[in-house]
């Protein structure tokens, strides 16, 4: 199994969903982790639960990553109560789904702000200690999405392809500081941004998985947790999808 004992991880997003599986599996691989969210009482919550369970600290942390301060404050705090951060996992993401005729500016401005703009944020405050330290896994949680392009998605598909460039640009600027920095592009898999889709939808979705079922959240985490550790140190600038074949090309 794969050993992350004696690390620190901060992961964005991680109260719920695919956000919460990472911060579990994190945990039960033994890193100590900073959970980073807007919902702070529902985070502490979530944060308890994963350290009775897994015995690791695990600390929650109030965190807008649209806010370049925000993310900065809470990369410092990380690294006075921990004294080091070796991972980071841009998860936070929402949607603002609607066609482009329909699609307010200000629905377009929120969803790149908080799924584009604040893992640059995140990774710009964490950078100079990983830096410093020679040693540090960046993994940006894409999206098929960002891949192939979704009809009223594009807000979210914009966001998500960006954080393709962003992975790339980055890994070159820092590969010779013992630094990786990989995406993770997940399929369809049961969250909250996707209970409001219809069953119609999610159907014809079924039709486009080779395997036959939808992704399970632990599953995304599996493929961070590589990721994460130092058996992945010869891999970098790399989009790993988790979709159960769909953007096998």
């Amino acid at each position: 199994m794969i050993n992350l004992e004696g690390r620190v991880a901060i992961v964005t997003g991680g109260r719920r969903g695919i956000g919460r599986a990472i911060v579990e599996v994190l945990a039960q691989r033994g890193a100590d982790i900073v959970l980073g969210d807007r919902n702070v009482e529902e985070a502490l919550q979530t944060a308890e639960s994963i350290m009775s369970a897994t015995g690791r600290r695990v600390q929650a942390c109030l965190v807008d990553v649209a806010d370049s301060i925000s993310a900065k404050s809470m990369v410092e705090c990380a690294l006075s109560d921990f004294g080091h951060v070796d991972i980071l996992v841009n998860n936070a993401g929402i949607t603002r789904d609607t066609l482009i005729m329909r699609m307010d500016e200000k629905d377009w401005d929120d969803v790149i702000d908080t799924n584009l703009k604040g893992a640059w944020s995140c990774s710009k405050a964490v950078i100079r200690s990983m830096m410093k330290q020679r040693y540090g896994r960046i993994i940006n949680i894409t999206s098929v999405s960002g891949l192939a392009g979704q009809a009223g998605q594009t807000n979210y598909s914009s966001s998500k392809a960006g954080l393709i460039g962003l992975t790339k640009s980055l890994a070159r600027e820092v590969a010779s500081r013992g630094i990786t920095v990989n995406a993770v592009a997940p399929g369809f898999i049961p969250t909250a941004l996707t209970n409001d889709l219809s069953q119609g939808l999610k159907d014809s979705m079924m039709n486009l998985i080779p395997v036959g079922r939808w992704g399970k959240p632990e599953e995304v985490a599996y493929a961070v947790a590589f990721l994460a550790s130092d058996e992945a140190a010869y891999i970098s600038g790399q989009v790993l999808s988790v979709d159960g074949g769909m953007m096998m090309m």
